[in-house]
Formats: structure tokens, sequence, C-alpha cells
């Protein structure tokens, strides 16, 4: 007699190889024990969600949880996680006061996220600005999803420019390691050099935080990066291209032999000097928002399979931060955890794309890069019960619902029209949140180590 699975879920299941419309995804623990349509299994509880599309849950590939607030930002930032539909995170290691540049620092981290986090999380691991380079075997053994540098210095302990020898040194230890480098990729010099003349010449305007950071400055650090991990053999990754050019650039590294990718936040999809204009310091991160013309040319590469995948970039920070006429004394970054599914699902259905890409890209394709697959990223047998539902329908992006710390309340998608909001969200089989509320209690997400050495690249 078959023993009945512990919850049924019942809608329209969007699957690697397509959408298997009113079917069914059974749990049996916390993980995923069978796919069908038709009549229901024996289960304890069943959630009907006919009508309503079912997508694995989402995995973002880079997020800063403390960033703002150190690692007490694990809470709120996982807390919007999963109003988001989000069911694994892979946070950035630029934390305050320090970044994760040991295994020692790692396993702290990890402690606080056991305590805080409502949503599984996955950590990267860094190095510091000099003497670092003995760390990175011990960030991999201690089950880091992958590394981050940057060609750009924010701060020297916790978000320091790693200069090219040294680069080219962690790029030779990281390649041994097989995880995968992301790289904050703007070029210094030319960021430096045209912010002190829009300074001196009185231009504090909230387009010259694109003018002071163009494209050149991107395409400039993309091709050192890749350069060095072509002498390497590291796959290295841009963790955030702006412009098509990106990934562009990377496609030809690759078929020099190289392990070369790069990933898209999803304000590129969407937002564009025009919203820098009109957002302020709410609408700056680096790097800024292109044109509508190069929102289009993103686009062109998704759907062109270029893009690895596409994450958030989320760092909340305080809304004072934000605040002001001078652009360059605003914090850079945006809150996008909470909006992420609904923007994602929104732009898909208004472009006539089919929600596949959205598994793809959102989910699966984030897992693959970060070892977490099969465990995340897909509805398939023995994965992990992370499910996202998505209701249908005319709904408007309140930034005052976001799950977070009041002063992280705030969104530069306030107020967009969306074609569908998060009904509920399963991390493992539980319910963590129903529609209105986060069911996930502190310390209910988990620390996932990555699974495996193997490179999505080969």
């Amino acid at each position: 007699m078959q023993l009945p699975y512990d919850r049924v879920l019942r809608g329209n299941l969007v699957l690697p190889d397509g959408i298997l419309k009113d079917g069914y995804v059974a749990v049996r623990g916390e993980s995923i024990a069978a796919i069908g349509a038709g009549e229901l299994p024996p289960a304890k509880q069943v959630d009907d969600f006919s009508g309503r599309t079912i997508l694995p849950g989402l995995v973002d590939g880079h997020m800063h949880t403390g960033s703002a607030i150190g690692w007490p930002g694990i809470e709120g930032a996982t807390m919007s996680a999963a109003a988001g539909g989000v069911t694994t995170v892979c946070d950035m290691p630029y934390d305050i006061p320090r970044a994760v540049t040991s295994a020692a620092i790692f396993h702290e981290k990890v402690e606080a996220v056991h305590q805080l986090s409502h949503v599984d999380v996955a950590l990267y691991g860094t190095i510091r600005k000099t003497g670092g380079i003995d760390e990175i075997a011990g960030l991999a053994e201690a089950g880091a999803s992958a590394f981050k540098l940057s060609t750009y210095e924010y701060d020297a302990v916790r978000f320091p420019r790693i200069d090219h020898p040294t680069m080219v040194a962690a790029f030779r230890e990281i390649a041994k390691t097989g995880l995968m480098v992301a790289v904050h990729n703007e070029d210094q010099e030319l960021v430096e050099r045209l912010t002190a003349e829009a300074k001196a010449s009185g231009r504090v305007d909230p387009i010259m935080h694109a003018r002071t950071r163009p494209p050149l400055a991107e395409t400039m650090a993309d091709l050192e990066i890749f350069e060095i991990g072509l002498e390497t053999g590291a796959h290295v990754h841009i963790a955030h291209s702006s412009v098509a050019r990106g990934f562009e650039i990377a496609e030809s590294f690759r078929a020099m032999g190289a392990k070369a990718s790069g990933e898209a936040c999803i304000q590129y999809l969407c937002m564009t000097e025009e919203d820098l204009v009109r957002l302020k310091g709410f609408g700056k991160c680096n790097p800024p928002f292109r044109t509508a013309e190069e929102v289009e040319r993103m686009w062109a590469a998704l759907v062109a399979g270029k893009m690895a995948y596409v994450s958030t970039d989320h760092a909340p920070w305080q809304r004072e931060k934000k605040l002001g006429d001078d652009i360059f004394a605003c914090g850079a970054g945006l809150t996008g955890m909470q909006s992420y599914a609904p923007l994602m699902y929104s732009m898909l259905v208004e472009r006539g794309l089919p929600l596949t890409l959205m598994a793809k890209y959102c989910a699966e394709n984030t897992a693959r890069y970060h070892g977490l697959f099969p465990k995340k990223g897909a509805i398939r047998l023995g994965s992990d019960a992370d499910l996202l539902v998505m209701e249908e329908g005319d709904f408007t992006f309140d930034e005052a619902t976001i799950q977070d710390r009041p002063d992280a309340r705030w969104s530069p998608y306030h107020g967009r029209p969306m074609k569908a909001r998060v009904a509920a969200t399963y991390l493992r089989g539980a319910q963590v949140w129903d529609g209105a509320t986060v069911l996930a209690k502190p310390g209910q997400g988990r620390f996932v180590p990555r699974q495996h050495r193997e490179s999505v690249l080969g």
C-alpha cells in the first residue's frame, strides 16, 4: 500500500523542459518525490493552486545581506526573499565590518545564517587586498559557492580593488578549486577621473552617475579579467553586465578556450537613464542604468542564451543613504528581492516570452553556476521541494509591503504595474510565505554548501 505524501501541490508546473498544465508535485520530507498530472495521489495535505503557476523557488546568485548593517541584515533580507519567492540566496562576502576572507570568518557567518535566515543561503568568499591568497583553499573547503573580487575599490578592507599581480595569483589558486570567480567590473582610473571632472564642474545631478561610469569602464574591466582567466584557467564571471557587449566578450573568450561567463541584474532588463533621473539616489547602482536601446540589446542577449543567469544585486541600504541632491554622495545599490519574481514574470508576459525562461535564468542556471544543482533550482525528482506559486492578475508593487526593517522598505519599482504576485513560497516542503505573511522563523533557513567542484563550463 502506498504511503501518503506529506503534501501535494496542484497547478501549472514550470518544468525544465516545458509547462505541465494542471499538474501536481508531491513532497515527502524535504524533497520532491513525484511529479505528474491527473488524479492526485494520496497526501496528508493538498494545496490546490489550480490555474496558478508553480515554478521552482528562485535562486538569486548575487545579493548583499551584510553590506549595510552587517550580519544582522541576513534576517530582513531573507524575509524579503521568502516573500519574493526566492528560496536560495547566494550572499556576497563584502560585509560590515569585515569581508569573508578566511575559513574562520566563513564559519562564523554560517552560524549567523543558522540563527537568522528565513531561506537557504549559499556564500561567496573573497580575499584581502594583500596577502590573502593562502586562504582560498580553506574557503573552498568550507563550502563557498563562488569567489568575488573587484577591479574597483569601495573600501580598502570591506570591498578592495585587487591589483593585477594579486589577481593573477588569486585566479591561479581559485582555478585549482574549480569554483567560479565573479568580478565587480569597473575600471577605477576611468571612473575616478570622470567623477573628479564632474564634481569640479559642479555637475552632481543624477545623470552624472551614468556619465562618469560609461560602458567603456565596464568593457575595459571585462577584457582584463577574461585575459587573466584565459592565462590562469580560472572560470571568470562578470558579476553584473549592464551592457550586452559584456556577454559578447565572454562568448569570444569561450571560443578561445577560456571559461568566461556573465550575469545580468534584473534592473538592466528594464531600467533606463530616464529612470535614474526620476528616481535620483533610489535609482543609483553600479554599474548604472543604461539607455532604452541597451535594454533591448540585453533582452536579445538573454533570448539568444548568451547570459549565465539573472540576479538582483539586492543591497538594502538605509533610506537615508539614498537621499540628497548630490548623486555622488548617495549609496549605490537597490532593493530587489521581493520584486524579483513579480517583475521577471511581468516582463516575460509583456514581451510574449515563455515562463520557462524564468525557471532557467532565475533558478536552474544560477544553481548550476554555484554548484547547487540538482539539490536546488528545478522541479525535478529528488530536488529540494523549493517552490514558488505565482497568481496572475493586475497588481501594483507597493514598497510598503516589503518584508524587512523599516528603513529598507523602499524600491525603485514602487508603483510599477505587475502581471502577477507571489501567492505562496515553499522551502524544502514547508510553506514560508502565504501571500501576506512570512511564515518562516529566523533560523529556518540553512547554509547550503557547494555540492561539487565541477564547473558548469566544463
